[in-house]
């Protein structure tokens, strides 16, 4: 089942069970029940709850949200990176740049094949990944420049191989949930609170008062989708996270 579907049929029983508790609700009703005797404290409690958990929502979304920002920077460093390298290397004789880029597209290939599916299922990065890494940087180092020329390029290649390194990290600690658990028990029971103060406000059978409780109770189900999905930037939220290293290396990104 794909989030969407997944996400559409939460909507529609998250709907369903509201109005089935507002209709039951009404028929179990006695006589002497009027909604118009609704205290004015409980209606103005029920707007500040909404209002207060339509902040913390809101505050939750743009968290995941900027994560996921931050999750497809860390990918583009990471191939920008690599490229640089891989353009630096030119200045080498034949033999050590081909080492060097064979290097580079090990990695790259790994990195973006079955390290990518252990990263996005998992959310950890794999010890051959490691390896070539450490292997690349053998190799740039494994050489003394003898130019100027080589020398100006084997400082560049140094910088770039540490920031490959950086990015590689930033791209582990992005895979990792951004809300801890305490945040999404918080969220669900909010949500709960204030779709259940529809009650207390002794909501009535009519068609707009049922087709309001309705679209409330999907708005919240739906963001509270949104929350979850982009949590998870790798898994959900990115369409195509490896995107940056196919515009680098093409025909190289996901081919192991």
């Amino acid at each position: 089942m794909s989030d969407w579907l997944a996400l559409t049929v939460i909507i529609v029983a998250t709907c369903g069970v509201v109005l089935f508790a507002v209709v039951l609700r009404q028929r179990r009703a006695g006589a002497d029940d009027d909604p118009s005797q609704t205290p004015d404290v409980i209606e103005y409690m029920t707007m500040m709850l909404g209002v207060v958990y339509a902040i913390v929502l809101g505050l939750a979304i743009a968290g995941v949200w900027e994560a996921r920002g931050e999750a497809e920077e860390w990918v583009r460093q990471e191939a920008q990176a690599l490229h640089e390298m891989d353009e630096r290397a030119d200045v080498f004789p034949p033999d050590v740049r081909d080492a060097i880029r064979a290097d580079i597209h090990a990695y790259v290939s790994h990195a973006t094949g079955e390290e990518w599916t252990v990263l996005r299922d998992e959310g950890s990065l794999t010890e051959e990944g490691d390896r070539l890494l450490d292997a690349l940087r053998a190799t740039v180092t494994g050489r003394e420049p003898e130019t100027v020329r080589e020398v100006e390029s084997y400082q560049g290649l140094v910088d770039q191989a540490a920031a490959v390194d950086e990015a590689r990290a930033g791209r582990l600690s992005s895979a990792e949930p951004t809300m801890p658990v305490e945040v999404w028990i918080g969220l669900l029971t909010g949500a709960v609170v204030v779709v259940g103060m529809i009650f207390a406000l002794q909501i009535q059978r009519s068609a707009r008062e049922l087709a309001l409780a309705g679209l409330f109770s999907a708005m919240i189900a739906f963001l509270l989708f949104l929350v979850w999905h982009f949590d998870a930037p790798y898994a959900r939220a990115i369409s195509d996270a490896t995107e940056p290293f196919a515009a680098f290396f093409p025909g190289i990104a996901g081919s192991s």
